[in-house]
């Protein structure tokens, strides 16, 4: 029995591949996890499965890429008929969550660090930026998420964002 844990899965869905990234077991802090190739929906949605069980996943987040307008167009609407296939498939619920501008934020962050922005690599870090965005926002306190990766995140010392104590007194 699972108590306070929580494991997130985020794919990054494209045309050829599938960028994938997991959250901890508390579900706070995401990783990319892998690329793999599409073959066919039978074949990726066996890898996926195989990736909820063996990571004990409690949901799959799926990116949906808006338009910039917020207004949803083809790409979105195929990813949305994938999601929705993928969700009959697995034993988890499958939820959407808004990818814009996630590539560019990927991007970002691997040169940032110096490592190659290789299209592969890239989706990757896109699904870890995914499910980052999602686990803040379920972690969010007055408007401030403890997590931010945001470069326009602000921190008042005269007034710090705390969830609270834990067990041992330590502010979180």
């Amino acid at each position: 029995m699972r108590s306070t844990n929580f494991r997130a899965l985020a794919l990054d869905l494209g045309e050829k591949r599938i960028g994938v990234a997991v959250s901890d077991a508390l579900g706070m802090v995401a990783r990319p996890l892998e690329i793999f190739t599409r073959t066919s929906r039978k074949a990726d949605f066996a890898h996926i499965g195989a990736l909820v069980a063996a990571h004990q996943v409690d949901v799959v987040i799926v990116g949906l890429p808006f338009n910039m307008d917020g207004s949803e167009g083809r790409q979105a609407a195929w990813v949305r008929d994938y999601g929705m296939a993928l969700a009959q498939a697995l034993a988890v619920p499958v939820e959407f969550w808004d990818e814009r501008l996630t590539s560019e934020e990927a991007v970002d962050i691997l040169r940032t660090h110096g490592k190659s922005t290789a299209k592969g690599t890239v989706d990757a870090v896109a699904a870890a930026v995914i499910l980052q965005s999602y686990l803040d926002s379920r972690y969010s306190v007055n408007g401030f998420t403890p997590f931010q990766t945001s470069k326009s995140a602000s921190w008042d010392r005269a007034n710090p964002p705390y969830l609270g104590q834990n067990d041992a007194g330590c502010f979180i």
